[in-house]
């Protein structure tokens, strides 16, 4: 699993904003370091009735503004380190969407596919166990992430539940529908770096129908970016999956490629000699090729570091929106900067996610159901508002979009802990 940009590079990043803001050296270290990083063996019994103990964790990252909150991941390679990354980054997140809550992020080091359905509920649910003292409603909401499913998600509920002896859907997210999941909540993600790139063109002159995008990476966030764009009348002239990529001038219905994808298991236009591939002419490229490609809009929604400064001088795009994390290095962005294109970054462009995840924790308390179009609603209003927030204050910094970001969340986070006081 590559990994994201390093925790040091992040905190970096977070000092050179805060000297931007003149902010008290004090608030500085206690944003530069978790709140609490949490590590425990975690035992369970297999089906061979042998017993097995993995590696579990949790990072709570600044609760100032609320809750900690992020998801949980099951990977070989899941580590502190990383995960610790990813919680400071949620902190910044929530900040950057205007969410009242703080940053976390868990995992066990285990490779899920390896383990039972049996096997796999008993090691979500010691999880829940081994950590149920530091989370709940009001403490940390965790949430799917990498290999974490609302299937799991529901074990560990109904874990948590039974040890709290009362029903508590608000303890986690990204739940199935029928235990207190959010409408909306599976193109969320999507959903919100759709409304923020709208707006991006409305700043930049550039509309829908004239707007050629590529989307690197073809999963959950990939697609569904990608069948929003189409369906708002912008036009996919590239697609990429984990099997190849294609170039498709003339443009191409997402939606269509993932009918064949799903019937044979491959990227269509790359592998399969079905009747979409007959529909469309499209050009196999390779991933570097696809990066580089002609276009206005550039989205990378699968991998990490993707555009280094090995190739930042040679991307085309005019605006590149992150809806993976951290698919630039912190040397392209510059690079990048200076040939004036427009980046989004994955602290505000893929924060549709954790804002519906937000609406999910809010409906729970309340005990409410909202429909899908009052979600949606709402998830457009926030990112709308903080979208031309962030852009207000990078032209008047004459900064970046990231940079402009990071000042807007850390200044609402310290603003919140100078409250604590």
């Amino acid at each position: 699993m590559a990994k994201i940009h390093s925790f040091d590079n992040v905190v970096k990043k977070i000092q050179e904003t805060a000297r931007r803001l003149k902010i008290d050296s004090s608030f500085v270290e206690k944003l530069s370091k978790p709140d609490a990083t949490l590590e425990r063996p975690i035992t369970i019994t297999l089906d061979s009735g042998a017993s097995k103990t993995f590696n579990g964790f949790r990072v709570q990252f600044n609760n100032a503004r609320g809750p900690y909150k992020g998801g949980i991941r099951f990977h070989p390679e899941a580590d502190l380190d990383e995960v610790k990354t990813l919680a400071c980054l949620m902190a910044v997140k929530c900040a950057a969407a205007d969410i009242p809550m703080g940053g976390g992020k868990g995992g066990i080091t285990v490779n899920p596919k390896e383990l039972s359905e049996a096997e796999l509920e008993r090691l979500s649910r010691g999880w829940v166990q081994s950590f149920f003292n530091e989370i709940g409603p009001e403490k940390d909401v965790p949430a799917p992430d990498v290999n974490t499913t609302p299937k799991i998600m529901s074990w560990m509920v109904a874990e948590y539940s039974k040890l709290a002896g009362k029903n508590s859907p608000a303890a986690f997210t990204g739940k199935p529908l029928d235990i207190g999941g959010s409408l909306g909540r599976e193109y969320s993600t999507a959903q919100g770096g759709f409304f923020v790139l709208r707006e991006l063109l409305k700043k930049t002159g550039l509309t829908p129908a004239k707007t050629r995008v590529i989307v690197q990476g073809f999963g959950n966030v990939g697609y569904h970016t990608a069948r929003i764009l189409h369906e708002n009348g912008y036009t996919i002239v590239g697609l990429s999956d984990s099997k190849g990529a294609i170039l498709v001038p003339g443009g191409v219905d997402p939606r269509h490629v993932m009918e064949h994808k799903k019937a044979s298991g491959k990227l269509a236009g790359v592998y399969c000699k079905g009747s979409v591939c007959e529909e469309i002419e499209y050009h196999q490229v390779s991933n570097e090729e696809l990066l580089e490609a002609d276009c206005d809009v550039l989205i990378p929604a699968a991998l990490e570091n993707q555009i280094t400064d090995k190739n930042a001088s040679q991307i085309k795009a005019k605006i590149i929106l992150e809806m993976a994390n951290g698919p630039i290095t912190p040397e392209a962005d510059s690079v990048l900067f200076k040939k004036g294109i427009y980046i989004v970054p994955d602290v505000l462009a893929n924060a549709g996610g954790v804002t519906v995840s937000y609406f999910e924790w809010r409906q729970n308390l309340d005990n409410e159901r909202w429909t899908e179009e009052v979600v949606n609603t709402k998830l457009e209003e926030k990112m709308v508002k903080q979208f031309n927030t962030i852009w207000a204050i990078s032209m008047a910094e004459k900064i970046d979009l990231r940079s402009a970001t990071y000042m807007l969340s850390i200044g609402r986070i310290v603003d919140a802990m100078k409250n604590q006081k």
